[in-house]
């Protein structure tokens, strides 16, 4: 019988399967206490001196003592060997964590090579030669002990080639492939990853051809979700290496009926904006686009919630925009079939090495770093993407022209087109309508059509869509389960689609300028019409839903006049001093300023009283903010009108003051320009500045007030035949 009592004072019990952690805390504390657990952890530096080795070898031997003489008897035999305390607490590490393992239910699989635990340490050097890349050493350890090849890591099962892999050694790598027989390829560490899927998950290509050289089983091998090598690959990014996967792939293994990892890459495609082998999987099996990938959702869903891939998705500034519709694009077709993928695209490389070396490719480079600095290069890539995602869309919804109605809610289609109209995706609903034009009837969980969840969400590209049907005012007449209109939609508080508005007084007037685009198209019935869930109609709804936002939009209304009415305030104090402190003074007889004939003093004189008056204007404006009542109608724009009224007189003052100021030197001194022109020029950095600031606000509160293009009411027709679709009878079993 094992005895539980060390015959020293270094731990309460010896080591036994069933006390590790208590043990382990023990025999560190021991060797922090004399100074010995740094030669655990780091071993002995073969770099050190003579003096210096001696005295780690007998640091070594205290603590390889002091753990040999904690264990039990079956603890000791695992490191009876052993010479190196860090070896040691190492092996007793790893035959703790993979006994816990075995006690669980892991994850564990049965290669048919068998390998002793207990001889791992026996393996340690042979493993450490592999991993620092020294290839001669190992192979000099693999010579004496063959068995050394089968080693696998106690707690992880990871083999001497995952090992190598990891280490990203690919000379190591091609030599145990040729001393492996091809079967041991197939070995799974317990996270299911074999070697090949750890060398695609990190785009190690060399190891790659290699591995599959030898046994090409392994590329039909999946981790522990099953996703096979391949899928790894174009997850991580690796185009390369998914392109040369995607060549040796069995075609079976990626067939919607055998298995999810088709729909993943055509999935992953959207997000990684890669497109070709999605490509040219979907061209070969068109079912793809509705089959359910490694996450249980279908390529045409995913795609439905990427708005970036589609110019519905973007926002661009105005100059952006005009450079984006400016950009004209040619680009080259996607491929079509698997040899494109493979010889193409090295035909590529060599095309470019080429161009590299060339005088002219020196000159695309150039050109190439121009226009990516400017951000044209930018717009240009987007537009690309936009296509590529358009020529997708077109394609998988030929998928489901023939599909019944049931069929398309059975595959995820309709639960795609409610995310496509969350997101915004215009052109999404527009080409599956057009595809399909009965799922314009469709409804979700809660009875709301494709525009009760648009204005749900306040996504006016999708709402704008209604103005191109002839049979708006149909859809317009649609309630949901609890009896919500699209008004009461519109006066419930938005999802998100407020954010990039600045300051809660906008996206106020934002709610209003909603709630009055839908009340514009309902039927006066209806506009009173009262829900079932609240008892409320839909501006009494409004009003409850929007009380905080109201309360936000006076405060930073409030706060921002205040800030602004300050300066201007100092200003109509400093200008109304300056017209009777004038420059050069005044004659002493008559009382008339002395430079009164001079042209730059009538300028002084002009730019003060349009500073003065433009600066008591604002100050009066912003006055008239703060004693505003503050109710629901005067976000929309008496207090925008104000904001903007008050903000322009600010500028104008600031300005003014400032050639004013000018003015005043020019006339004190005449002469001296080397000194009046530097101090004009930094008159102009409060200007500049100020503007700078306020632009923006000032900007966005014009076009949200008197440019505001949320709403489109003048779509052009885009669904011709919806008339032989869309049953009024049908549609007013909803109604009313």
């Amino acid at each position: 019988m094992e005895a539980t009592v060390a015959p020293n004072a270094i731990v309460l019990e010896v080591l036994n399967k069933n006390n590790y952690q208590e043990w382990s805390v023990w025999v560190r504390t021991y060797l922090v206490a004399h100074d010995l657990w740094d030669i655990v952890e780091n071993g002995i530096d073969p770099k050190s001196s003579q003096n210096e080795s001696k005295y780690l070898r007998k640091k070594n031997a205290q603590a390889l003592h002091a753990i040999q003489i904690s264990c039990g008897l079956a603890a000791f035999s695992l490191i009876k060997n052993v010479t190196s305390a860090g070896v040691a607490w190492a092996t007793l590490l790893t035959a703790n964590q993979q006994q816990e393992l075995s006690r669980s239910q892991g994850f564990l699989y049965d290669t048919g090579f068998e390998f002793d635990p207990n001889t791992f340490h026996k393996c340690v050097p042979f493993i450490e030669a592999v991993k620092q890349g020294h290839w001669e050493a190992a192979y000099e350890l693999y010579k004496k002990n063959p068995d050394t090849i089968r080693a696998r890591i106690p707690i992880s099962g990871r083999t001497i080639l995952h090992i190598a892999t990891d280490a990203g050694r690919p000379h190591i790598v091609e030599q145990l492939v040729h001393l492996m027989p091809q079967e041991y390829l197939e070995i799974r560490g317990n996270d299911g990853m074999t070697a090949l899927a750890a060398a695609a998950s990190k785009g190690l290509t060399r190891m790659a051809k290699c591995m599959v050289s030898k046994n090409k089983r392994i590329l039909s091998i999946g981790d522990a979700s099953n996703r096979i090598p391949l899928v790894l690959a174009y997850r991580m990014g690796h185009l390369n290496m998914a392109r040369y996967l995607y060549c040796v792939t069995p075609r079976e293994d990626l067939m919607p009926e055998t298995g999810p990892n088709g729909a993943t890459i055509v999935s992953e495609c959207f997000n990684e904006k890669k497109y070709d082998i999605a490509w040219a999987l979907i061209q070969r099996f068109p079912r793809l686009a509705i089959s359910k990938d490694h996450y249980d959702i279908t390529p045409f869903y995913a795609l439905s919630g990427v708005p970036s891939a589609f110019p519905s998705g973007m926002k661009l500034r105005f100059w952006q925009q005009w450079i984006y519709n400016c950009i004209k694009i040619h680009p080259a077709p996607l491929a079509a079939n698997d040899i494109y993928i493979n010889v193409g695209n090295m035909e590529n490389d060599e095309a470019n090495r080429r161009d590299f070396r060339s005088v002219s490719g020196i000159c695309h480079i150039i050109l190439a770093a121009v226009l990516r600095i400017s951000g044209i290069s930018h717009l240009r890539d987007m537009k690309l993407i936009h296509k590529r995602s358009q020529e997708f869309l077109v394609h998988m919804c030929e998928t489901i022209k023939n599909l019944d109605l049931r069929e398309t809610q059975t595959v995820g289609v309709q639960n795609a087109i409610f995310q496509a109209v969350e997101r915004g995706i215009s052109e999404f609903i527009v080409q599956i309508l057009k595809t399909k034009p009965e799922l314009m009837l469709i409804t979700n969980e809660n009875n709301r059509s494709i525009f009760h969840v648009a204005v749900e969400y306040r996504q006016e590209k999708i709402y704008n869509l209604i103005y191109g049907l002839r049979t708006k005012d149909v859809f317009a007449t649609l309630v949901d389960v609890s009896n919500n209109s699209m008004l009461h939609m519109a006066a419930m508080p938005s999802f998100g689609q407020l954010n990039g508005i600045t300051g809660a007084a906008l996206k106020m007037q934002r709610e209003l300028q909603w709630f009055k685009e839908v009340e514009r198209i309902l039927p006066s019935q209806l506009r009173e019409k009262m829900n079932h869930s609240d008892c409320k109609k839909p501006r009494e709804l409004f009003t409850i839903h929007h009380k905080q936002l109201v309360e936000e939009g006076e405060k930073w209304m409030k706060d921002t006049a205040r800030s602004c009415s300050v300066v201007g305030a100092l200003i109509v104090t400093i200008m109304f001093a300056a017209a009777f402190t004038v420059p050069g003074g005044n004659n002493q007889v008559t009382g008339i300023p002395i430079f009164v004939d001079d042209k730059i003093f009538s300028l002084f004189i002009i730019s003060d009283a349009m500073s003065l008056f433009s600066s008591t204007t604002a100050s009066l404006m912003f006055l008239e903010i703060l004693t505003s009542r503050y109710a629901e109608e005067d976000f929309l724009k008496s207090l925008p009108q104000k904001m903007l009224i008050g903000l322009l007189s600010l500028f104008l003052s600031i300005s003014t003051m400032m050639l004013a100021f000018c003015a005043a030197l020019l006339i004190m001194l005449q002469g001296n320009q080397w000194t009046v022109f530097p101090v004009i020029s930094l008159a102009t950095i409060p200007v500049i500045l100020f503007a700078l600031m306020k632009i923006r606000l000032f900007v966005e509160i014009f076009s949200n007030t008197y440019l505001s293009r949320v709403f489109n009411r003048h779509v052009k027709p885009w669904l011709e035949n919806v008339d032989d679709v869309v049953e009024v009878n049908e549609l007013h079993r909803f109604c009313f």
